[in-house]
């Protein structure tokens, strides 16, 4: 942003997010923007509509919904956004652990030799194990 132009238009804010405009006011229409003061008809955006935009960019790329981030940005109390963060702080840490886990997988099918990967006596054990089957024998029923 220009340092003589403290203000910017809904295509400059759009395009410094790689956004269409309309997303933009959408977000207005949901309560997750304050809607940008107008001048001679036209929306003006200033530093914090730019600090509320990343905020709701980075939001969604964790997994939040548009309704779970305008929860948390309009949320009164610090103990009660605390607490909505913390859950959704959760849900992530638990993606994290399974993309982890599906990377280990596609990690080792990359050096596999395999013709038949799931016939691979390494991945067999890694799936079972995330299956919870490492206890069970192939004569097991499973049932």
């Amino acid at each position: 942003m220009k340092s003589s132009d403290s203000s910017m238009r809904i295509g400059e804010l759009a395009e410094r997010f790689d956004l269409a405009p309309h997303v933009l006011r959408h977000w207005e229409a949901m309560g997750l923007l304050t809607p940008a003061a107008r001048v001679n008809g036209r929306r003006r955006y200033t530093r914090d509509h730019v600090i509320h935009v990343m905020t709701i960019i980075r939001a969604k790329a964790g997994g939040m919904s548009l309704e779970q981030i305008r929860e948390v940005l309009n949320v009164t109390g610090q103990a009660e956004r605390r607490a909505l963060l913390q859950r959704h702080h959760a849900e992530l840490e638990q993606r994290l652990e399974e993309i982890s886990a599906s990377k280990r997988l596609i990690e080792h099918l990359m050096e596999c030799d395999a013709d038949d990967f799931t016939q691979c006596p390494a991945y067999r054990r890694m799936v079972e194990s995330a299956a919870g089957l490492q206890n069970l024998h192939e004569d097991t029923c499973v049932i």
